[in-house]
């Protein structure tokens, strides 16, 4: 049976290969990672091992602290910031559990933006087709996992930012319910609205990461039935301008279920979508939070070397009187409250993860209405489960020319209803 040790050389050296060339990476820990490597394979030996993550290959997005180095957080202008004095929360309960952290993953400047594209370190290649966008913001963990050069990647999730990479490159991404994994040492993009969570290429691995970064002792996800799993569908405006493709694919997905004794309910969410976009109209929660922690150098008002697709949605809301932002956080929590109660009477909410397959980097980069209309769309069901305080998760849907996603989402603090859900899903999807 191969080493943990020779499956990271053999990683290593693919990295190595097409280092003049790296996009999804921005940092290797080399040798850190053969040190974890050998400590693993030395446990395994004993027969004492830390739990399901001990030996596992885990890559982390390029905005988790690692002690005496800058986090970037996919920008230049963070090159020089001051090292960080400790690991983030996750990252030293990643590595308690044993894993192989192997390195840092590229992302969307600031987290900013669902395309995945970075004009700094470059753009990461989807891992189906390198000419089409990874999605983002966590562009180089959904990237990692699929190509296989790492076997769970940690991202964040304001929007979509782990869901939507996830299923653009055919993997599954975990959004836990916000609070839940601790954002200590992550860099913040959005205090209210931030989820720090894993991608995997199964159920299994995702809930034993997402586990670690809880806090939580691993355990094996037990079996759900899915006769009687009450799913609720959506339909309306989440359904619209859905590819033809797509949309027939989840259909099929749909179908599958209700042979398994699922029972399908169509449940209208319209009217709370309606009402929490009228309450975030001026700005939303994320550009005006985004705002407050890029306010020192937004104020200078001097020109930056910042993504304009970043910097002009930030300076925007660093302009809206505090009122604006507080009665959207006041309407928010009502609407939280309202969208809990909606879906008491389901199991799970299921609707495809996002309406679009990857477009082409080039077509992204040569239209500029035709980049923010896709980012709309890319956005559009996964930012629901943080705009109401849900849980989710994105599964590869079978049967689609490029990877999609189901995407299965549940009320908040029902992540491991969820999980067990999601992985009886993905079972009877491949059956």
């Amino acid at each position: 049976m191969q080493s943990i040790r020779d499956h990271l050389e053999i990683i290593l050296s693919r990295l190595a290969n097409r280092a003049a060339d790296e996009k999804v990476y921005v940092k290797l820990y080399d040798e850190a990672a053969r040190a974890a490597a050998d400590a693993s394979d030395a446990r395994k030996r004993t027969g004492v091992m830390l739990g399901p993550l001990d030996g596992t290959i885990v890559s982390i997005k390029d905005l988790f602290d690692v002690a005496g180095e800058a986090t970037t957080a996919g920008s230049l202008m963070r090159k020089t910031a001051a090292p960080a004095s400790r690991d983030a929360a996750i990252v030293g309960r990643l590595r308690q559990a044993g894993a192989v952290i192997i390195g840092k993953t590229g992302m969307t400047e600031f987290a900013f933006t669902a395309i995945g594209d970075n004009m700094h370190y470059g753009t990461p290649g989807n891992a189906v087709d390198p000419g089409r966008i990874p999605g983002g913001s966590s562009s180089g963990a959904g990237v990692s996992v699929g190509e296989g050069t790492s076997e769970i990647s940690i991202g964040s999730d304001t929007g979509g930012s782990i869901r939507i990479p996830a299923a653009l490159n055919g993997v599954v991404g975990f959004k836990p319910t916000a609070r839940r994994v601790p954002l200590f040492g992550a860099f913040p993009l959005s205090g209210t609205l931030d989820s720090v969570g894993p991608l995997a290429r199964t159920v299994a691995h995702c809930a034993a990461a997402d586990a670690v970064m809880a806090g939580e002792i691993p355990a094996e996800l037990m079996p759900f039935s899915l006769s009687g799993l009450r799913v609720g569908v959506p339909r309306g405006v989440l359904f619209t301008e859905t590819e033809s493709e797509i949309a027939a694919a989840f259909e099929r997905c749909l179908g599958t279920m209700g042979q398994a004794g699922a029972g399908l309910a169509e449940l209208s969410v319209d009217d709370l979508i309606a009402d929490l976009r009228a309450a975030t109209k001026r700005g939303s929660i994320a550009a005006m939070e985004g705002a407050e922690v890029h306010a020192d150098w937004l104020a200078t008002g001097a020109p930056v070397a910042v993504d304009p697709h970043v910097s002009g949605p930030l300076s925007r809301a660093a302009l809206l009187p505090t009122p604006v932002y507080i009665r959207a956080l006041r309407r928010r929590a009502a609407l939280v409250a309202a969208m809990d109660e909606r879906l008491s009477s389901v199991d799970v909410l299921a609707l495809p993860t996002t309406p679009v397959a990857a477009p082409t980097i080039v077509s992204m980069a040569e239209d500029a209405e035709l980049r923010d209309r896709t980012e709309g769309l890319l956005l559009r069901n996964t930012q629901v489960a943080n705009q109401f305080d849900l849980c989710a998760i994105s599964l590869p849907m079978p049967g689609t020319s490029l990877p999609a996603g189901l995407m299965l989402v549940a009320r908040n603090g029902h992540d491991h209803h969820l999980l067990r859900i999601a992985a009886s899903v993905e079972a009877l999807l491949a059956s």
